[in-house]
């Protein structure tokens, strides 16, 4: 089989062997996959170090069912910074960590890895904080196919203006106007607003959330991922021990 050329972002790495490295990569050409590089922790000339957490790369592979073979990396971006911060740290490995859980295996999806990309720039050049942490995983939903309906109440149809008090339902995965809802959590009107505004634009920091507003969108966000992913995940727990 012939060598590929990708650019990929490091989501985990394991030693194997002496001298050997297994990553999981999310490539932007063949989506998510698992990749051996030989003798890579010995090999200054072929991997040069470059095989780190949240770094992206170009590499050069042989595309393999199971495990790739890694033959040749280069620097794109190490995220040096990220590493400098242990806040820093727990945000993109959880990023990592749902790319790893909620992606399949060998499916490219271009806009996620530009989303995944443009979080851990932002890690890499700006302090953490909860609202880019939002902004990420509500896009993440959107692209995966998963995002509740944020502009209009599913039972009357109603829309979601910002001022009418509405539930979130966690065993629906909705939200509905108060008059519509059954048991649920109250969230603030202004929140779906806020969620949407974080669809329409490409930029982490320009969308400002309330400390209250936060919360309120915390509640509907973990609780979808939480629906999806099935379990509890590693770095969110350690997310919440150092935040």
């Amino acid at each position: 089989m012939r060598s590929s050329n990708v650019e990929a972002v490091v989501l985990k790495v394991m030693e194997y062997r002496e001298a050997d490295v297994i990553a999981t990569l999310f490539t932007r050409e063949q989506g998510k996959l698992r990749g051996i590089a030989p003798n890579a922790r010995k090999s200054r000339k072929r991997f040069g170090g470059a095989l780190d957490l949240f770094a992206r790369l170009t590499l050069t592979l042989r595309i393999r069912e199971g495990l790739s073979r890694l033959e040749e990396a280069s620097i794109v971006s190490l995220s040096s910074h990220i590493r400098e911060d242990i806040t820093k740290v727990a945000h993109a490995a959880y990023a990592c960590e749902l790319t790893d859980i909620l992606l399949p295996d060998g499916m490219p999806n271009l806009r996620y890895y530009r989303l995944l990309c443009a979080w851990l720039e932002r890690l890499d050049s700006s302090p953490p904080s909860p609202a880019d942490r939002r902004f990420f995983e509500i896009n993440l939903l959107n692209i995966l196919g998963y995002r509740p309906e944020l502009g209009q109440c599913p039972v009357c149809d109603s829309p979601f203006d910002g001022t009418k008090p509405l539930t979130f339902h966690p065993s629906a995965h909705a939200v509905t106007c108060r008059n519509c809802a059954g048991a649920g959590i109250a969230v603030r009107p202004t929140v779906p607003p806020l969620l949407r505004s974080c669809l329409s634009t490409g930029r982490f920091g320009t969308i400002s959330f309330s400390p209250e507003e936060l919360a309120d969108a915390g509640t509907i966000l973990d609780n979808l991922i939480m629906a999806h992913v099935g379990k509890e995940l590693k770095s969110l727990r350690f997310l919440r021990e150092v935040e």
